[in-house]
């Protein structure tokens, strides 16, 4: 991803000067917060792919910018709110708004950021791109819900999971990929492509970024294995092995525990769930490069593959 973001260094320049100075209006806690958040890091992929996904006569438009930080900002909400309810301590290796500031402050934290994103894409003038934003987000918080009520069931489905990640994750990298396509000029069926493109895309990097809880390295991840069997979320390297392993199922249904998660992590690795998940990934993938052939040629889609590529194969 780094070799992605340095293609378009000054694009990603303008757009992280810009968080800052988003994120320090109005000053106080929340602003301190967010900065905090933002210091955290991040692969920025989100605000890239509003840049990438314009055609290329279109990516000098200072609207791109206004729109890679309005999804930005909307990714970091989202990562506040996370923690908050998983109770996580670290995000990216360093400490969490939660866990530096409590409940209320990471509550307040996530609100302000998604108040911020939308108050920055309405610069752009374009009610139907804050429009399309809000419609991600909506999605967001349905994926948000839902992933609750599925947590510590071993018993859904491929399909179910596929959903969530779709709502959670999917429509948020969709909404970036259209942002970045109807802001830059493209025309309005190219941009329903683009879209298409960002769910599959997103569905991409979040079964791979599942796999990386139980099969990564922590020293790269920035988070300790078997966070989300902890947490109850039941991704799909989980509920392959579960439907193959009971050892693995009852886990999940009682609640794992911090001695639980080296040896259950083991049999998920034994069960062929971990390379079957992979598989799905590298489905989503593939889907995602089919798409990206149906563009017109003002779309420059090289890098576009490569970050599918990264996605898929991310070790991070």
């Amino acid at each position: 991803m780094s070799l992605l973001a340095s293609v378009d260094s000054g694009y990603v320049e303008n757009v992280e000067q810009r968080l800052e100075e988003v994120v320090a209006i109005g000053g106080g806690l929340v602003s301190d917060a967010g900065a905090q958040t933002l210091r955290a890091g991040g692969k920025r992929l989100r605000p890239l792919l509003v840049h990438l996904c314009a055609p290329i006569p279109g990516r000098t438009r200072e609207e791109l910018v206004s729109a890679g930080c309005a999804v930005e900002l909307v990714h970091m909400a989202s990562l506040v709110h996370d923690d908050q309810v998983d109770a996580a301590p670290l995000r990216r290796g360093q400490p969490t708004v939660w866990r530096t500031h409590g409940t209320t402050a990471a509550t307040a934290t996530g609100d302000y950021l998604f108040a911020r994103a939308f108050a920055e894409l309405v610069t752009t003038g374009d009610v139907g791109a804050v429009t399309l934003l809000a419609s991600a987000c909506l999605d967001l918080a349905r994926g948000e819900m839902l992933q609750r009520e599925q947590a510590g069931d071993p018993s859904i489905t491929p399909e179910q999971y596929l959903e969530r990640c779709r709502l959670k994750t999917g429509r948020l990298f969709a909404g970036a990929a259209m942002l970045g396509g109807r802001l830059g000029g493209l025309d309005s069926e190219s941009v329903e492509v683009l879209g298409a493109f960002g769910e599959a895309l997103g569905l991409a990097f979040q079964v791979a970024d599942d796999i990386l809880d139980c099969d990564g390295n922590p020293d790269t991840t920035g988070k300790p294995l078997g966070t989300d069997l902890l947490d109850g979320t039941v991704t799909l390297p989980l509920l392959l092995a579960a439907g193959r392993a009971p050892a693995v199922a009852a886990v999940i249904r009682r609640g794992a525990r911090p001695e639980d998660v080296l040896p259950t992590l083991a049999v998920v690795s034994r069960s062929g769930a971990v390379t079957d998940a992979r598989a799905e990934a590298d489905l989503q993938g593939r889907r995602a490069l089919e798409l990206l052939g149906l563009l017109p040629p003002t779309l420059d889609t090289s890098a576009l593959r490569a970050i599918v590529h990264a996605a898929v194969d991310r070790r991070s």
